[in-house]
């Protein structure tokens, strides 16, 4: 039995809709880049220090920037009070904290035990009794290997797009592979942009989430132009608009299903997966649900308005 049977939702007729909706989203997104300079990058591109202790009572970010504000190193005071920290409770293991120091000058070495330090002489009773379980972590990233990093994330993005455009425009048709691809930049510019306005940092882990929401919302999207490619040929007396919002209907109970089971996994994943896989999962729930959305109201359209521009064609 099927999910949702017989439906007869006029996707194509709400296009307008869509479009108002994704332009506010897409708008939004860019205005929150723009005022903030691009996205807010981890150390993976920048470079920085990321430190991470453990308290074994509860300790609050507010005092832990307090401490963190004189900070001295070799001689020099440096004010740490603005850098990103977070805070993790776990029943467990207790109070984790991260703290993601800046980019420091190269004369300035052993940034990462000054500032444990400071941490340990400000709040004593709250440290392990063996100092040696108070740092968990310590991860460094160079400058040049940021850049590196970051030229290699857009490189990897921009190619899985170009080659989706090869293998929808052979699969299927060129003006599918137009719909696909609007479809995907639409998707990652949302989350990127939803990722601006929440504040959060862009790190490796995010842009593998990115390339999985590309995937994700190209299979959702392939599904239904393949429902669109057998009607076409089943019913080539119905105009094109009815042919895709048929086809999209047939492939809607697929659809909701497959993004729900997916879209409960992921939450539990940020709901109970810790840190470290918070932000992925946060990623991976925008991309399913924009991605579901798009392509419906996003890719349809956009073959329906390349076929009126461009003429017919004969399907494959």
């Amino acid at each position: 039995m099927r999910f949702l049977s017989e439906t007869k939702i006029d996707f194509l007729g709400a296009r307008r809709f869509g479009f108002v909706i994704s332009g506010a989203l897409l708008l939004t997104g860019m205005i929150s880049l723009f005022l903030q300079n691009g996205p807010k990058l981890g150390i993976d591109f920048t470079g920085g220090t990321r430190v991470m202790v453990k308290f074994d009572k509860s300790v609050e970010i507010s005092s832990v920037r307090d401490a963190l504000a004189i900070v001295e190193i070799e001689g020099e005071t440096f004010d740490f009070s603005k850098a990103e920290i977070k805070l993790e409770r776990d029943k467990e293991l207790g109070d984790l904290v991260s703290v993601r120091l800046p980019k420091l000058p190269e004369t300035v070495d052993d940034a990462d035990e000054a500032v444990i330090n400071k941490l340990i002489n400000a709040f004593p009773e709250s440290v392990p009794k063996n100092k040696i379980e108070f740092k968990l972590s310590t991860d460094t990233i160079g400058p040049k290997i940021g850049s590196e990093l970051r030229g290699k994330a857009i490189l990897a993005i921009i190619s899985s797009i170009l080659m989706i455009l090869i293998y929808v425009s052979i699969r299927f048709q060129f003006k599918f592979a137009i719909g696909a691809i609007a479809a995907l930049v639409h998707d990652v510019l949302i989350t990127l942009g939803i990722f601006s306005i929440m504040d959060y940092e862009i790190s490796l882990v995010i842009v593998a989430a990115f390339l999985t929401i590309v995937g994700y919302s190209l299979n959702d999207t392939i599904v239904v132009f393949d429902r669109v490619r057998e009607n076409l040929k089943r019913l080539k007396q119905e105009r094109y608009e009815t042919i895709i919002n048929k086809s999209i209907n047939e492939s809607l109970s697929r659809t909701v299903i497959t993004s729900l089971t997916t879209f409960m996994v992921v939450f539990i994943l940020w709901l109970a997966g810790g840190e470290v896989i918070r932000y992925f999962a946060f990623a991976m729930m925008v991309g399913i649900l924009i991605g579901t959305y798009s392509s419906m109201f996003v890719a349809s359209p956009v073959v329906v308005a390349w076929h009126n521009r461009f003429g017919k064609s004969k399907s494959r």
